[in-house]
């Protein structure tokens, strides 16, 4: 018996069913690694309170590698949907094929700095010596993870771009519910496995990833989506492409790179106010993750469909589709601010954590919340830049953005010596930036020309 053909139609349509259609799914590709990242918090959480402390360092480092992946993937992505606008399939398995080496090219690069300068740029930015080992410690296991994970988002490049979200559901199962069972083995020793306590944390998220990988790939094969695109036919390197997808990519890389590397420094910085402050300021990063997970989704709906938009020659109903998108995602932020206002205390008491510390976290989910919803419209302009193919634009919004976000942090922080509380207000000022920058050049009509 022959594989299932695959008969979707590669031209998206501008409504509100064809940007729920590719959202929803997305959403859920979203949330498993957030679930993965909330699952090792709240089982580290009832290790320890420094466990919980730590998992904020290494989360974040392991986030800058991530967000070099997820700067790839949407370049790619941005290609990969302007081809499927322009209705050349035959394109498509070149480009993630060469977007597939040159991710693995970049995680080899990120074990061999983990081992080597890394342990010796966190000496000089943490100040507590256990908490030091402890995150080096972790961070040379979980780096394995990242040949992995950036499979797993090109991947997701394929997928969205080419109009096919749905399928992303299988793997994304299939790393919830793995990490969750490893976490709870491996960090507590239970069901025959050693108790590797935090360490464990980072061997599950390992598997997790390989696992989740593998299965969409075996979907991919057997749906037929492999043959189609002719993903694994020629594996001739052309120069041509790859500088195309470097090209387009290069730019986000370093933009999501450096937005990453100054929520690091963020860190660093609320890890010299004590461990206390450094604990809840990793809870409040999940909010982000698990209730910012749709805004997220959207954000990469807008950047697919922009892109293939303009392939179809739609140039002047880019902002129609744009408007759409944001309506969805600042109706959905406005809820999930309101909900956790009203019960802040029950996102809070997952964590294990006393009374007195989930005091001092409610004022800092407050100011959050709010900030989810300025990020609800402002990531979806952001990534409609991306998607016209301006990335060198995209790039220069971020760089002026982070300017302001660490001059912020950095005065409010260290040299005044503020409550978290008012650190955390830096988000309105990045992701107010992060809109204005972006919807003057959206209305300027300066991207209608581009062609990638």
């Amino acid at each position: 018996m022959g594989q299932p053909a695959v008969h979707n139609n590669l031209q998206v349509t501008i409504s509100y069913k064809q940007i729920l259609a590719i959202a929803l799914p997305i959403s859920l590709g979203i949330l498993v690694p957030q679930l993965n990242f909330i699952t090792n918090n709240i089982f580290l959480g009832r290790l320890s309170e420094e466990a919980l402390a730590a998992g904020a360092i290494t989360g974040v480092y392991y986030l800058i590698f991530a967000a070099i992946g997820f700067g790839l993937n949407n370049g790619l992505q941005a290609l990969i949907s302007r081809r499927a606008g322009e209705n050349r399939p035959g394109e498509i398995g070149k480009l993630f094929i060469h977007g597939l080496g040159i991710s693995l090219g970049i995680a080899v690069v990120g074990i061999i700095l983990t081992y080597t300068i890394s342990p010796w740029v966190l000496k000089f930015s943490i100040h507590d010596e256990k908490l030091l080992q402890q995150s080096v410690s972790f961070l040379k296991i979980r780096i394995w993870g990242l040949p992995f994970l950036y499979v797993y988002q090109m991947r997701n490049a394929l997928l969205v771009g080419t109009n096919q979200s749905k399928y992303l559901i299988a793997g994304t199962a299939a790393e919830a519910i793995s990490n969750i069972f490893f976490d709870y083995s491996l960090i507590f020793g239970h069901f025959g496995f050693p108790r590797l306590g935090f360490n464990g944390a980072a061997i599950a998220s390992i598997i997790a990833e390989f696992l989740g990988m593998a299965v969409v790939f075996a979907v991919i094969h057997y749906k037929g989506i492999g043959k189609r695109f002719a993903l694994f036919s020629s594996f001739k390197y052309d120069s041509s492409i790859a500088a195309s997808i470097l090209r387009q990519s290069s730019p986000l890389i370093f933009q999501h790179g450096i937005s990453i590397i100054s929520w690091t420094f963020f860190y660093i910085l609320i890890e010299h106010h004590g461990q206390r402050d450094l604990s809840i300021s990793n809870t409040m990063r999940n909010i982000f993750g698990l209730f910012g997970m749709f805004s997220w989704a959207l954000a990469a709906t807008c950047s697919s469909m922009v892109s293939n938009v303009m392939g179809q020659g739609l140039q002047h109903r880019v902002m129609e589709l744009i408007w759409k998108i944001i309506k969805v995602s600042m109706g959905i932020a406005l809820i999930v601010c309101i909900l956790l206002n009203l019960f802040p205390y029950i996102f809070l008491s997952v964590y294990g954590q006393d009374k007195d510390w989930v005091n001092h976290a409610i004022p800092v989910v407050r100011i959050v919340s709010s900030a989810l919803v300025m990020m609800s419209f402002s990531v979806v302009c952001v990534s409609a830049v991306t998607g016209t193919g301006n990335t060198k634009v995209s790039l220069l919004i971020e760089f002026i953005t982070i300017v302001l976000y660490c001059t912020y942090v950095w005065l409010v922080l260290e040299r005044l010596n503020l409550s978290i509380v008012v650190g955390w207000m830096s988000e309105w000022i990045y992701w107010g930036s992060m809109f204005t920058l972006s919807f003057i050049y959206l209305r300027s009509g300066k991207w209608k020309g581009k062609v990638i």
